[in-house]
């Protein structure tokens, strides 16, 4: 088999393609012949050497893969053999063949490529969590998302689409057009515009009743001060400290440091009438039955048209770095993707 690895922290150019024998699946465990791996901004921050759940150096990243199983463990009926599908890997998922527990991998609907297949996973699950599960998100409601055409905010657009919902979006001024076209009502480009401003613009000064951000540091503070009454912040990543292509403690600490620890207290939230929660899908491999509900769900909505991931650019094995950097300089309107 052939794989990405990440020797050590440092630039894109570190990662290196290396082959390796096919691993068998254990009892349990299904093997997947890839035809796409998704590429996630926490593979960039582990290739910094700043991601805390990442196993040591060196190492083999990615959460998701679209493919077909050609093999089976024992204890594995063997009708999944032949059967297109799409998995949660945890890490590994830059490799062209890999082995997941059988829960983690579900069969794609028809019509669903692999490519759809590997998009989908992180973010359409982390969309999910953050709107439906924890966010309560209701038809009527206002979201604003950041980051509006990363691969998270599109399918938040999508699912806040879905329920009902109007939809505020941050991103550069070249996205918003695009954007327009998926349901978002208003777009803020937040390089030039204040974002807490223009929502209390948008909304006559009551603000909105979800933000989700994975931008960190001092936009937490900026998005709960853009909260109505009973307005909910869901945070999810903190990109603010991944600026540079190199490792940068020091922007790690600055944006560490920015985060809102004194605004978050039982008494403002309390005051206020709002609230603050976190979401990281990869803290949740233990909750397996609660996340293939989600997944289920989520499938449906692809069945049913609900949902379509947005594939932004695809990349051969081979160009592993050119993805990262295409990613870190925020080129891309929806999902990257690594080819075998």
């Amino acid at each position: 088999m052939r794989q990405i690895w990440i020797p050590k922290a440092g630039p894109p150019e570190v990662l290196e393609l290396r082959e390796a024998p096919d691993p068998l699946p254990a009892p349990g465990e299904v093997r997947i012949r890839v035809e796409a791996s998704g590429v996630n901004f926490a593979d960039v921050v582990g290739r910094l050497g700043q991601y805390q759940d990442l196993p040591p150096m060196p190492v083999v990243v990615g959460y998701e893969v679209g493919g077909r199983i050609d093999a089976v463990g024992n204890g594995v009926a063997e009708d999944w053999i032949g059967r297109d599908v799409l998995a949660l890997t945890r890490f590994g998922g830059y490799s062209d063949t890999l082995c997941v527990p059988e829960a983690q991998a579900h069969a794609r609907p028809p019509g669903m490529s692999a490519e759809a297949g590997a998009a989908l996973p992180v973010n359409y699950l982390t969309a999910w969590q953050l709107l439906r599960v924890m966010g309560g998100l209701r038809a009527g409601e206002t979201v604003l998302v950041h980051s509006a055409g990363g691969g998270v905010g599109i399918a938040a657009i999508q699912i806040a689409r879905h329920l009902g919902a109007r939809i505020f979006g941050t991103a550069s001024a070249g996205k918003h057009d695009a954007l327009k076209s998926l349901g978002v009502e208003a777009c803020i480009d937040y390089t030039r515009e204040d974002f807490e401003a223009r929502t209390h613009e948008l909304t006559h000064g009551r603000g909105v009743e979800l933000v989700i951000d994975a931008v960190g540091g001092d936009s937490f503070k900026k998005s709960f001060r853009s909260l109505s009454p009973t307005g909910r912040l869901g945070m999810f990543g903190i990109s603010a400290a991944a600026t540079g292509k190199k490792p940068n403690k020091l922007s790690l600490l600055r944006t560490v440091l920015a985060m809102p620890w004194l605004q978050f207290n039982p008494v403002s939230l309390m005051n206020e009438n709002k609230g603050a929660f976190g979401v990281n899908l990869g803290h949740l491999w233990d909750e397996v039955d609660r996340v293939n509900s989600w997944m289920e769900a989520l499938l449906e909505l692809y069945s049913e048209g609900a949902i379509r991931p947005v594939i932004a650019e695809r990349f051969p094995f081979e160009r592993a770095a050119e993805a990262h950097h295409y990613l870190q300089d925020r080129k891309n309107f929806g999902k990257v993707l690594l080819i075998p």
